[in-house]
């Protein structure tokens, strides 16, 4: 069901406008070379488009995948089509399918070929390719943005496949009720709604003695019922690579940070059903317990990092579980940023230029010459004292007057309130000093 021409693509009425450079590289009677970078959501036509491009006289179709592609098969392709240009007049079409994998040193590897016209470079990428694709490639290419494919769109492609010879006609019929779920299911994503549809035909044509098929003239139905049984789980719109990756992950920080645990574990749901890394997850809890609950409950930092150990250990499906024990966990522990705030307080001094000399008595001593230099004379060593705590000075003066660390009185951290300040006044106490 793959379009063969850019008038049989469905959606995108803005990047196939006539005159545009999609509709030049088409047209036999342009000699445009230029390179493009389609970005969009999956599904929307991004292999289609390159495909046709290539189908033009004297053009060749090549394909190379981001994920298992390296400099040296690029530099195979570039040579190969740099002399078939040159021997033959055939011009190159690599599709370069998520380019936004390629490291700068594969992505460099391919601007000989694009600023010399030896290939008519197509690049997809489902990120923004601003962030994604080096500067001098952007600028000898044209950046193409593709749109989602609307409720409409997406029931016109289906709609086709059914009708059409090359698809399913005369092989089945589709309920109204059947399409409006296949379209919900799909969620934008034209390839994502024929694989529903071949599913529900090929499981029903294979059955098709079965007495309890629903038929029209003779045709086997497919049900609203039927789609729900193929699409055995939610098909959630989630591009790991791309804008939800990033959106959904955020949101999913933001309800643990905000004790919302119901929306939390909803967030936490769509990231599971979409297949994300278990381990990207569990490192986020990781950072999470530390910056937003840290000494409010000091056992928050110890349940996420045993849950990232356990992930890695048991995988999925399972893995879900201790995930979501330590979401709730999280969400409904006290919260304080305290540790947060402090070290970047702390940073923020030193980058500022605030490196006072350290006391002589802390300076190591475990060197010859060190105590010559007076390293280490008159350093109390605490537990001497019955609190476990001497009058010393540990800072120079620049640094005795910061308070860095102010602890909120919320959960465990709530100790630490009253204790701080009496050990500081102990420790500031030396030679009469009361900071």
């Amino acid at each position: 069901m793959r379009p063969l021409k850019l008038d049989e693509l469905v959606g995108q009425k803005s990047a196939l406008r006539p005159g545009s450079p999609l509709r030049n590289l088409e047209n036999p009677n342009h000699n445009a070379a230029a390179s493009v970078v389609l970005y969009g959501p999956p599904g929307v036509g991004k292999t289609t488009i390159a495909q046709i491009l290539s189908r033009r006289e004297n053009r060749r179709y090549r394909e190379l995948s981001a994920i298992t592609a390296g400099v040296k098969e690029v530099r195979e392709v570039v040579e190969t089509a740099r002399k078939e240009l040159e021997s033959f007049g055939v011009r190159t079409v690599l599709f370069l399918d998520e380019i936004h994998r390629f490291s700068k040193a594969q992505q460099d590897a391919l601007l000989p070929a694009v600023e010399n016209g030896w290939v008519i470079l197509v690049a997809a990428t489902t990120e923004n390719p601003s962030f994604s694709v080096i500067s001098p490639l952007l600028s000898r290419s044209l950046i193409v943005r593709l749109e989602a494919l609307t409720d409409d769109d997406v029931a016109a492609v289906i709609a086709r496949a059914v009708e059409s010879s090359k698809g399913l006609s005369g092989l089945i019929t589709l309920e109204a009720d059947a399409l409006d779920a296949i379209v919900q299911l799909a969620q934008g994503d034209a390839r994502r709604a024929l694989t529903v549809l071949e599913a529900a035909a090929l499981a029903l044509i294979t059955s098709q003695s079965s007495g309890d098929l629903a038929r029209q003239a003779g045709v086997p139905v497919i049900t609203a019922a039927i789609v729900q049984t193929i699409a055995d789980r939610v098909l959630v719109q989630y591009d790991r690579d791309g804008d939800q990756h990033y959106d959904v992950i955020s949101a999913f920080i933001k309800s643990v940070r905000g004790s919302d645990v119901d929306a939390a574990l909803h967030y936490l749901a769509r990231m599971v059903e979409a297949g994300e890394d278990p381990r990207f997850i569990a490192r986020r809890l990781m950072i999470l317990a530390a910056e937003d609950i840290g000494l409010a409950d000091p056992q928050a930092l110890v349940l996420a990092t045993a849950t990232a150990q356990c992930v890695q250990l048991i995988g999925m499906p399972e893995g879900r579980i201790p995930l979501a024990e330590t979401t709730i966990y999280l969400a409904l522990a006290p919260k304080s940023n305290s540790a947060y705030l402090a070290i970047n307080s702390a940073i923020g001094d030193v980058r500022a230029g605030l490196l006072p000399e350290i006391p002589a008595a802390l300076r190591s001593s475990n060197y010859a010459g060190a105590k010559a230099l007076g390293n280490g004379i008159g350093y109390e060593y605490p537990h001497d004292d019955v609190r476990a705590v001497a009058s010393q000075r540990y800072a120079a003066d620049e640094v005795l007057a910061a308070k860095y660390y102010a602890p909120k009185g919320l959960g465990a951290e709530q100790t630490l309130v009253e204790r701080w300040p009496k050990l500081r006044a102990i420790i500031r106490s030396f030679n009469g000093n009361k900071q």
